[in-house]
């Protein structure tokens, strides 16, 4: 299952040439820089922009091509905007209701209870939007759009009006759906915590073009991209809870290269989960180091080095079994241990910056 998706078009100012080839299940994150696109491709994915040049084909079925457009209001789609758009004069149930009356004859209805317990808004059915808090509202809102049946989720920044307190409170809700929705997500964003902690794919985007696209872990670890993510430099892991020391409130989590050890997120043994390790937290040594605070202490070889925006600054990518790991050092640092690519290393990570 694919989805593929070639748009042309152009604004005063402002041109777009997109042409990827997306999973047809999980999350697809379009990232980049404001102004950049994102939301002019969600648009044509929508119909709601019709590109003079265009294919849209969503797993099987042409919603576009050289003779055919299928409007929008016959597109089996979802689509949340930043702002939850729900109407004010109506109950949330009501809200919802409307979702599933759209549901095209003789399609399949969705779960009204499960989508209701997966976010949470059983204690909120009664209530009418203007009641509800800007996260309360977001969830209504992705309710109402799964109530539709869609084939495919369009999601606008929706987390872009809440304050970064509702943010973290709301992520959690968002991860449910990514483990439980079968149909696939493209999920519009320029917050790199958002990606990490969501997206499977990533396609980035930059004035209007595709400067790379493709799995979550191995695009994060490219240094070669014109877009840089700043303090946000780093990469993301899946890993398995192996053992949890409850007396230090510490996990051992294993994922593809070796083990490390992280804050103790409650998890029982066996739980998948995606780690996030950034660039500033992983230092670099010659020789294993002991004697001192940092628990993850992994054997690693040097894959590649590049400049960073500031001159003092250079980013190392390193290999570890397998598995990418960025470092941000200094080039000084870089020129005193000497390092070139394939070179052996280790990699030294606080485990209280692990983000899990």
């Amino acid at each position: 299952m694919t989805i593929e998706a070639r748009f042309e078009l152009a604004y005063p100012g402002f041109s777009l040439c997109l042409d990827v080839q997306l999973p047809g299940r999980g999350v697809t994150a379009l990232f980049g820089p404001s102004g950049c696109g994102k939301t002019t491709v969600l648009r044509c994915m929508a119909g709601l922009t019709r590109a003079v040049r265009g294919r849209l084909r969503v797993n099987e079925q042409i919603w576009q091509d050289e003779g055919h457009f299928l409007p929008t209001h016959q597109r089996p789609l979802g689509y949340v905007f930043q702002e939850a758009n729900l109407f004010a004069h109506l109950s949330v149930r009501q809200n919802l209701d409307y979702g599933r009356r759209r549901v095209p004859q003789g399609g399949r209805p969705a779960a009204f209870d499960h989508i209701v317990e997966l976010l949470d808004i059983a204690q909120l059915l009664e209530r009418r939007p203007a009641g509800l808090s800007g996260g309360e509202r977001q969830r209504v809102a992705i309710a109402r759009a799964l109530l539709t049946s869609p084939r495919l989720l369009l999601m606008d920044e929706p987390l872009a009006a809440l304050d970064a307190a509702r943010k973290n409170e709301f992520l959690p809700y968002l991860e449910r759906l990514h483990d439980e929705l079968e149909i696939p997500v493209i999920y519009v964003s320029h917050a790199s915590d958002e990606v990490a902690r969501l997206a499977d794919h990533l396609v980035v985007l930059d004035a209007g073009n595709v400067v790379a696209s493709g799995a979550l872990g191995e695009i994060l670890a490219r240094l070669d991209l014109p877009i840089r993510l700043g303090e946000d430099v780093g990469v993301v892991l899946d890993a398995v809870v192996v053992e949890r020391d409850q007396a230090w409130h510490l996990a051992r989590v294993k994922f593809a290269g070796g083990t490390l050890w992280v804050r103790d997120g409650g998890h029982h043994t066996g739980h998948s989960l995606r780690v996030r390790i950034l660039a500033r937290d992983v230092s670099i040594a010659l020789d294993r180091v002991d004697g001192t605070s940092v628990l993850n202490c992994l054997p690693a070889s040097v894959a590649q080095l590049a400049d960073e925006i500031h001159p003092a600054l250079a980013l190392v990518r390193l290999d570890i079994g397998g598995s990418p790991l960025v470092a941000r050092i200094t080039r000084r640092s870089a020129a005193r241990l000497g390092l070139v690519p394939g070179m052996s290393v280790w990699a030294q990570i606080k485990a209280v910056a692990v983000i899990g």
